[in-house]
């Protein structure tokens, strides 16, 4: 029995870059078909241009194609997660419209999972961040160390979503059903052995990124969250430092006495100034760590579905359809 591979594609507003995308899988599709079939499962989230349309009809063109719509945009990670778990396939693929995930590394990952049954997963990473502006390529580096100096998991700098697995690591990542996602830290924390393959950047094909220099800070902010206690532990470091102040004053004001009276109200006010603004900062990290909480205690789903294509009644039609698509060929 051939192997079925689903591609899980997460679309914003990607009209621009689909028909390019899919004449690039579709090359692909043709490389792998005495081997493996390759099925596209698209997940529209929430896209207003004409994402859905578009989807609808490739799906009507081509029975190796599904889709589903969000009933809103609910961001990249709820669409990963609703991708993964339509995903029926033997080996997902993750990976992104705008040509920033080069497809002709599909092939070279099922080869790497076909050859070496020790390796579970194989994921793409880039090696530079050429094209990118500078503050963003610094603050992203300045993130990876940071997390992993905090992290209970390592995660690796220039890592993309882009990788292929195997079902039961498909199976592991669904098993984590957190609604605030940070898909980068689920994927190392559930282990398994995983190979890498190496590229340069690559700019989008058409478009802009979806992602501003604000979103990434909160999606970095919620990443250390949700894989560190350490910003609970950091309001410890200046309260240790106002202990040793508040005795080096007090010291000072019984040595010196009354004469340093005004020296030592001014003192006194700054560190009030200071210790303030930084309960204030502690209340904020608290504030962030409870949101998640109310976030999971409320048990709202982490997507909404509008509309998804029809569904194979089973695998025999596939290959069917891949018969007469071979034949047509």
């Amino acid at each position: 029995m051939m192997d079925k591979i689903t591609v899980v594609v997460p679309c914003y507003n990607e009209s621009c870059v689909l028909t390019t995308f899919y004449d690039k899988i579709k090359k692909i599709k043709d490389k792998l078909v005495s081997e493996a079939i390759l099925e596209l499962l698209f997940v529209d989230d929430g896209s207003s241009d004409e994402t859905l349309s578009m989807l609808r009809r490739l799906s009507a063109s081509d029975k190796t194609v599904r889709y589903i719509s969000f009933s809103r945009n609910f961001g990249k990670e709820a669409a990963i997660y609703a991708g993964l778990k339509e995903a029926d396939g033997d080996f997902t693929v993750i990976m992104d419209a705008d040509m920033q995930d080069p497809p002709k590394y599909i092939i070279e990952m099922y080869n790497m999972l076909k050859l070496n049954r020790e390796l579970d997963c194989v994921a793409a990473k880039r090696i530079t961040r050429a094209g990118e502006p500078p503050v963003r390529t610094f603050l992203a580096h300045m993130f990876y160390r940071l997390i992993n100096k905090v992290s209970e998991v390592e995660i690796t700098d220039g890592a993309r979503d882009y990788r292929m697995m195997r079902r039961n690591v498909v199976d592991a990542v669904l098993a984590l059903s957190e609604k605030r996602r940070f898909s980068k830290g689920i994927f190392s924390w559930v282990g398994f052995n995983t190979g890498w393959i190496e590229y340069e950047n690559i700019s989008r094909a058409a478009g802009d990124t979806k992602w501003s220099l604000w979103g990434l800070m909160k999606y970095a902010f919620e990443g250390i969250m949700a894989f560190s206690v350490f910003p609970l532990l950091l309001p410890l470091i200046p309260a240790a430092l106002f202990l040793v102040s508040g005795i080096v004053l007090f010291i000072i004001a019984a040595v010196k006495g009354l004469s340093a009276v005004s020296g030592i109200a001014a003192a006194l006010a700054s560190l009030i100034f200071f210790v303030s603004s930084v309960v204030l900062f502690s209340i904020g990290i608290i504030g962030g760590y409870m949101s998640k909480i109310y976030s999971e205690v409320k048990s709202r789903p982490t997507y909404l579905l509008k509309e998804k294509s029809v569904s194979f009644a089973d695998e025999a039609e596939i290959r069917i359809h891949e018969a007469q698509y071979t034949d047509v060929r």
